[in-house]
């Protein structure tokens, strides 16, 4: 089922005018097929401290769901750091990789406590995985 995720993620982004096609293409399509089982394991991390269905509260962080083309800091109900409100980053699935690569040293002063992952499969499968759960393309 998931094996045409990489077309259908450029196509998700080709529709979104917040992002450009070629973050997707460059994160996930060019560094092989993701692996949606290996991403949702991934995304355990990531549950420790955020939820990622529609609808769900904050925890730690902020729910995460349509996340993918929104501005950061910009759910109204969670209080970012003020790193993170004034560096106004779209997430998109590229942007999310050098995050997810290294949080504090892609955005210093932020709050966040995960120290990243440095595999870029592990960021590819999580991202995919992320895109599939959380609605794709955001707000």
């Amino acid at each position: 089922m998931f094996r045409f995720l990489p077309l259908l993620l450029v196509s998700l982004c080709a529709c979104s005018p917040s992002q450009e096609p070629e973050s997707a293409v460059a994160v996930l399509a060019n560094t092989g097929e993701p692996d949606l089982s290996r991403g949702e394991i991934l995304s355990l991390a990531c549950q420790a401290c955020h939820t990622l269905d529609e609808g769900q509260g904050n925890l730690l962080g902020p729910n995460l769901y349509g996340v993918f083309g929104r501005v950061s800091a910009s759910s109204g109900d969670f209080a970012y750091s003020n790193a993170l409100r004034a560096a106004q980053i779209v997430w998109t699935p590229e942007a999310l990789d050098q995050w997810l690569g290294n949080p504090r040293e892609f955005l210093p002063g932020n709050n966040m406590a995960f120290a990243g992952y440095s595999s870029a499969a592990d960021r590819r499968d999580l991202i995919a995985f992320l895109l599939h759960k959380t609605g794709g393309t955001g707000d």
